[in-house]
């Protein structure tokens, strides 16, 4: 029996016309299309921000100890203690 394997399905990003522009002239200039030329420089921008990205990761792991009060927390910005002066979340089973 095999597994059907799951296709992402492509979706339209959408820029404003003169970053669309910027895009359009860019991908000519270098010869590639605009959707490899997006894709390259996403890949480019993220390995450039790669220390930002890890430390917000590992602030969100720090916040989320699998409670719901944690999770309300990262989701509102609120600190736990003011979540609880507001009256708590409750639990999950709750």
């Amino acid at each position: 029996m095999t597994m059907p394997h799951s296709t992402k399905r492509q979706s339209p990003l959408k820029v404003d016309p003169a970053t669309d522009e910027l895009i359009s002239q860019g991908a000519h200039f270098l010869g590639v299309t605009k959707k490899d030329l997006v894709a390259a420089a996403v890949r480019v921008y993220l390995e450039q921000q790669r220390e930002q990205v890890r430390r917000g990761m590992i602030e969100s792991m720090k916040v989320l100890d699998g409670s719901l009060s944690s999770s309300v927390s990262l989701l509102t910005g609120l600190s736990p203690e003011r979540i609880d002066e507001l009256g708590g979340t409750g639990d999950w089973e709750e």
